[in-house]
């Protein structure tokens, strides 16, 4: 599969997004107004998981990437870190099956070699269980940082073409080193909770995407607040570096070649 480069080619563009990435924001608010502990609130969140998912593939949506846990989220109380690994190992334990059953398949990306060994065989099993699903590809980021992920495939590229050091590197020869090279990349990004900064998350895949910030915290995201997202999507003019006048020729233009395509059938 092609997926492309948004700064080197100009993507497709349909109503509905091929690929929606997500930062889920929030929980631990969630739970601090409702005066419960923040892991309740993160119990809250894979319950949302599991909604947008579903109302993704509803949708016809191809790709969804989430961020489940960053590379700085280290820094947080050992006690919270700990539970959050918990639950990652529970939620792959009972949701691989669902989703195996439903056609999705499951991509875990990011640095884990810091997990447990256990959790990390659950994302080898779960990976392999449904690597040949296509309804979606639901991937999550999970130990990942975007700057991290960049020099990852420097180190890739220099083991595997050292002589590619010896110049300028191509956005070609890197690209198929980075974590997500096995999709396209994302038409929509989606924060809940407020924040409005994208938090080192998928920092060479977002150069075109468009922006979506929500002050609904992630727990209450529920396939409404998706639908919103969309619609917010569909009043974008994406140019992808062109003027509007060049859009509105080439969308003349594909208009034309359907009507001809008609036709002829």
């Amino acid at each position: 599969m092609s997926t492309g480069s948004a700064t080197l080619e100009v993507p497709q563009v349909s109503d509905v997004p091929r690929h929606v990435a997500i930062i889920m924001d929030g929980n631990g608010r969630w739970a601090k107004r409702r005066h419960l502990p923040r892991i309740a609130g993160h119990k809250r969140g894979v319950e949302a998981v599991r909604a947008i998912v579903k109302a993704c593939v509803e949708r016809g949506i191809g790709f969804l990437t989430l961020f489940a846990f960053s590379s700085e989220n280290w820094r947080r109380p050992p006690e919270e870190v700990a539970l959050l690994m918990q639950l990652f190992d529970a939620a792959l334990s009972r949701e691989v099956a669902r989703l195996h059953r439903n056609g999705i398949r499951l991509k875990v990306v990011g640095d884990t070699a810091r997990f447990a060994p256990r959790l990390r065989e659950l994302i080898a099993e779960g990976e392999q269980r449904t690597a040949d699903n296509q309804r979606l590809t639901l991937t999550v980021a999970a130990n990942y940082g975007g700057r991290w992920d960049i020099l990852q495939a420097l180190a890739r590229l220099a083991r595997a073409q050292p002589e590619a050091l010896a110049g300028p590197i191509a956005e070609q020869q890197l690209a198929p080193y980075l974590c997500m090279s096995y999709a396209p990349e994302p038409d929509l990004f989606i924060r809940t909770g407020g924040e409005q900064r994208i938090s080192n998350f998928l920092i060479w895949q977002l150069a075109y995407t468009e922006l979506y910030f929500t002050e609904t915290l992630w727990p209450d995201f529920d396939a409404a607040a998706l639908d919103a997202a969309i619609a917010s999507y569909r009043q974008r003019e994406r140019r992808f570096g062109r003027t509007s006048e060049q859009l509105e020729e080439a969308q003349r233009a594909a208009a034309a070649d359907g009507r001809r395509s008609a036709a002829a059938g």
